[in-house]
């Protein structure tokens, strides 16, 4: 009797310990996130027409003139497209236009080599792109998803291919524009009529002007001191130090450093941080020429546009 209440005893340990198991296995696998799917990755096509397309950009919008009425004209501003990735079903990249880099996703039709590119459509600035590659250009039109929101809900584009290259001896060419003329400022200045001898004050529109320093500093190439810097120009100091971002890509949002590098032909625009890129010298000269630039000041002079 004593052996069978053992052998009872047993089995029922035995059972248990095995119904344990089995629940700690369900737990264990409940936990456990399901398995993925191996999902095979799309072969990408078409790796030549990958790259930088760049050029005009351009849209009908009201210009008013300092003096005068307000006319509808052309307005031109510069265009990146960039293709990073192709496949049967999808092409990515991005675009930058006025400092602004953002997403786009669309198709290829390789029958009529045209691509249709949407931009996400979460900024009240995107749209879609329609285009036909031809060679190394692109060619077509943008409309706005929002046709409320911007001043040129079409524009039309002309793009052609560009490599970007860093280089640290890309300088402003000595025929660049050195005004500056999204900021001028109102003076106020006195005049004395010969005839009368009476005094007026009237207010005149001055804008900042850069010296022909920035065809000589690089910041790129040479490592700056306290006395390359205490005579500059506010305006003379952030075109060297804004020099160094434009030769790594960065897309400028200010329109007075794109109108500076814009001027030349090897500033494109690929992206909005490029901190990572700078060299050791670049970085310690942006940061000597920071503290000049704090407490410089500049040089205005009048000009007609």
């Amino acid at each position: 009797m004593k052996n069978l209440k053992l052998i009872f005893f047993c089995l029922l340990a035995a059972v248990l310990t095995s119904c344990k198991k089995e629940a700690d296995n369900t737990t264990k696998n409940q936990n456990q996130p399901a398995e993925k799917k191996d999902t095979a990755v799309a072969p990408e096509i078409h790796k030549e027409y990958y790259g930088i397309y760049m050029g005009d950009f351009a849209g009908k919008e009201m210009i008013t003139p300092e003096m005068g009425e307000a006319y509808e004209g052309d307005v031109y501003k510069r265009l990146s497209l960039k293709i990073n990735r192709m496949t049967k079903d999808s092409v990515y990249g991005q675009s930058i236009i006025n400092g602004n880099q953002r997403p786009f996703r669309g198709i290829f039709n390789e029958t009529t080599k045209t691509f249709v590119l949407d931009e996400p459509g979460t900024d009240k600035s995107d749209g879609r792109f329609e285009v036909k590659l031809n060679n190394d250009s692109l060619t077509g039109k943008w409309s706005a998803f929002n046709i409320t929101a911007v001043k040129s809900p079409q524009k039309t584009l002309k793009l052609l291919k560009k490599e970007f290259v860093y280089n640290p001896n890309f300088m402003l060419s000595e025929n660049n524009d050195l005004i500056d003329w999204e900021n001028p400022k109102d003076f106020a200045e006195k005049y004395t009529d010969d005839e009368t001898g009476k005094t007026e004050t009237y207010q005149v529109s001055k804008n900042r002007i850069a010296s022909d320093a920035v065809f000589k500093i690089n910041a790129s190439r040479q490592r700056l001191t306290e006395k390359d810097l205490k005579n500059l120009r506010k305006l003379d100091l952030e075109i060297i130090k804004n020099a160094v971002f434009a030769r790594h890509g960065y897309a400028f949002k200010k329109q007075t450093y794109r109108n500076f590098f814009e001027q030349t032909d090897w500033y494109i625009p690929v992206s909005n941080n490029v901190d990572q890129d700078l060299t050791p010298m670049e970085k310690e000269n942006v940061a000597l020429l920071n503290r000049f630039i704090k407490y410089a000041e500049d040089k205005y002079d009048s000009f007609g546009r």
